[in-house]
């Protein structure tokens, strides 16, 4: 008899292929009696050697199982190949309980690590916050912010309540909402339904092209000033830069925004005191200000706010 590949000290999932899948795919075979758990998640994990037949390793999702045969899957998330450490970053953390943590992220932190940014990210401070976070996929985070982008962001704290809200997401079933101040006078809400993808002469811009994925936005005054709108804006789907690049495609760009043209606009008779606060806001003035899902464990509808941040209450309260 083969030893199984994990250690003991390891909790493995124990299967046995029914007869309905023999002969299927072993990634198949999985996603059929592990549901909660995604197919791309389930091939990852087999080729980490997480998934035993029979007592042996496979590391083929391509390789065919037998009526009977034994599976084992140890559920675990591969480390990253960097292994970030965790870091006492200090975090707004709004609620949470065994399946999600729902936090206020501040103006400045980055979400997570890459090339210019190796360490000091959300990521970081998550793993501090709960080193369990290491056992789910990109520690728990469905979602991307901005770096300059402040608000409300939801972490899965174990791999099914990940697989669980990506499932959520892609079916649009999560209501993300945003206040923006944008450029100009917006006369009255709508929605801009314009494809995204990359900017055709500068690859670290997104651009509405002829092409790219599906984005949708809608958008409703909620304020207006001398120069300038307050906007509620709801995320249809999650496009990389999405609100930026479809305010600024309405050439109503975010305020402040240094990639596609928010930069301050001061209105005729502007005071010392917006004329200050307008040069002196160095960043996108985006907020994800509401969240509202379905909870993964007990499926009630849950709503989450997050007030403005400082800088972006000051600028609207200047602006008014």
């Amino acid at each position: 008899m083969h030893t199984p590949a994990f250690p003991a000290a390891q909790a493995g999932l124990a299967l046995t292929v029914p007869p309905e899948l023999d002969g299927a795919r072993l990634d198949v075979a999985l996603a059929r009696l592990c549901p909660e758990h995604s197919r791309a998640r389930l091939q990852a994990w087999i080729r980490a050697g997480r998934v035993s037949v029979d007592g042996e390793p496979r590391l083929r999702a391509r390789d065919t199982v037998h009526a009977g045969a034994r599976l084992l899957l140890v559920p675990e998330d591969l480390p990253c190949e960097e292994e970030p450490e965790a870091e006492p970053i200090p975090l707004n953390v709004l609620h949470e309980d065994e399946a999600l943590i729902v936090l206020d992220k501040p103006p400045g932190l980055v979400v997570h690590p890459g090339a210019g940014n190796p360490a000091h990210t959300l990521l970081n401070a998550l793993l501090h916050h709960d080193p369990r976070l290491r056992n789910v996929p990109r520690a728990g985070i469905v979602q991307r912010l901005d770096k300059d982008t402040s608000g409300i962001m939801v972490v899965a704290r174990t791999p099914e309540a990940h697989t669980y809200l990506v499932r959520a997401l892609k079916e649009r079933e999560v209501t993300r909402r945003y206040l923006a101040v944008v450029n100009g006078t917006v006369t009255a809400g709508g929605t801009v339904s314009a494809p995204i993808g990359r900017h055709p002469r500068d690859r670290l811009r997104m651009a509405v092209v002829p092409g790219g994925r599906e984005a949708v936005t809608h958008y409703r005054v909620r304020e207006r000033f001398a120069a300038h709108t307050l906007l509620e804006v709801t995320l249809e789907t999650g496009r990389t830069h999405q609100i930026r690049v479809h305010m600024a495609h309405l050439h109503h760009p975010v305020l402040g925004d240094p990639a596609y043209g928010g930069r301050p606009r001061l209105p005729p008779g502007a005071s010392p005191a917006l004329r200050a606060t307008l040069q002196s806001f160095r960043r996108q003035a985006l907020h994800a200000s509401e969240l509202r899902l379905r909870h993964p464990l007990t499926g009630k509808a849950e709503a989450w706010q997050a007030p403005l941040p400082a800088d972006m209450a000051l600028l609207v309260e200047v602006l008014r």
